[in-house]
């Protein structure tokens, strides 16, 4: 054992994760492909939590997977989780694709993620979120042949949403984050690494798992399961998975009636964080409620940054870098 004196440089480098784990199973009966995926970003630890009491359950018989095959990584960038943090060389669940010349360590991540994903029919991404906020689900677009993201499984993916039992329901993700990234690649370049600008001005970033996975013939849904150190979090991690597998007919439990109120809400508009100094006004949370003109943030320069409209706070996020997603805008669903 090598001794380490309080001054002095570590004398050793944590290495990179050499390899992703992932648990599959088989049931004997025909049915669907699920994959559940948990710890995308490493500092969003409920999933993997719950994942991992689940296979607990399917290993002493408590629970059976009857139909189809469900695949669960409980760790999916395992450098990031590692770190105890939300990325490791850069963000996994944007500009989501294989590489050939792979650059990174999400890169390498996704090359083996890809083909799992073409692999299966149907996902379930769990995450958390920076702030304090009810649970929500992200959900693709409607049904559309065009350009940006074509989709045929709007249906399917609102009842994947629902069974979730998150309160609220967020669309438009991709459309609101490409005008980001027009915006984003028509401004002054800001400080940082070379490669993680280039990406963020690149139209695929905003491509992630889910997006990934409609691009591919399947869907499949975010489930933001609370606030990051959130105590119920793993709960509805679990709860999710548990429904999902029974909406899909893969164990023999009934789904559990839910006469939630959901709230459908739609993503308009993306505002980024042009430097350290950008402060928010006061500590936002997901989904409060501002009105046309109230003060949101102020930026380094002194400019004061207001709603633009009636909506409410997405994704707010005080600790995003430079030329990153500071926050997102949203209106109820018209």
């Amino acid at each position: 054992m090598t001794t380490q004196f309080p001054g002095e440089t570590p004398s050793y480098i944590p290495t990179h994760p050499t390899h992703l784990r992932t648990h599959t199973f088989h049931g004997l009966a025909p049915g669907p492909k699920l994959l559940v995926l948990g710890a995308v970003h490493g500092n969003e630890v409920c999933g993997a939590k719950a994942i991992t009491q689940l296979l607990q359950d399917i290993d002493n018989g408590q629970l059976n997977i009857e139909r189809g095959t469900v695949t669960f990584v409980p760790v999916t960038n395992p450098l990031a989780y590692q770190l105890k943090q939300r990325t490791g060389d850069r963000n996994l669940n944007r500009n989501m694709a294989p590489s050939a010349i792979p650059q990174d360590f999400e890169d390498r991540i996704a090359n083996v993620l890809c083909p799992l994903l073409d692999a299966h029919d149907v996902l379930l991404d769990l995450h958390s979120f920076h702030t304090g906020g009810a649970p929500f689900v992200m959900i693709g677009p409607q049904n559309n042949n065009g350009t940006l993201e074509p989709f045929s499984q709007a249906e399917a993916e609102m009842q994947l949403a629902l069974c979730t039992g998150a309160p609220r329901i967020v669309e438009g993700w991709l459309d609101t984050y490409a005008r980001g990234v027009s915006r984003r690649a028509a401004a002054p370049p800001v400080a940082g690494a070379a490669r993680a600008l280039t990406l963020a001005i690149n139209p695929n970033y905003g491509v992630g798992t889910t997006e990934y996975m409609r691009s591919r013939g399947g869907y499949g849904v975010t489930l933001e399961c609370g606030q990051h150190d959130d105590p119920q979090g793993v709960q509805v991690a679990r709860n999710a998975i548990l429904q999902t597998l029974a909406l899909l007919g893969m164990v023999s439990q009934p789904m559990e009636a839910s006469t939630a109120e959901r709230k459908i809400l739609r993503l308009v508009d993306v505002t980024d964080r042009e430097h350290a100094g950008d402060s928010f006004s006061r500590e936002w949370r997901s989904f409060d409620a501002v009105q046309a003109g109230e003060l949101i943030g102020m930026r380094h320069s002194g400019e004061e940054v207001k709603a633009p409209h009636d909506g409410f706070v997405v994704f707010p996020n005080p600790r995003a870098e430079p030329g990153q997603e500071w926050f997102y805008m949203a209106r109820r669903r018209g």
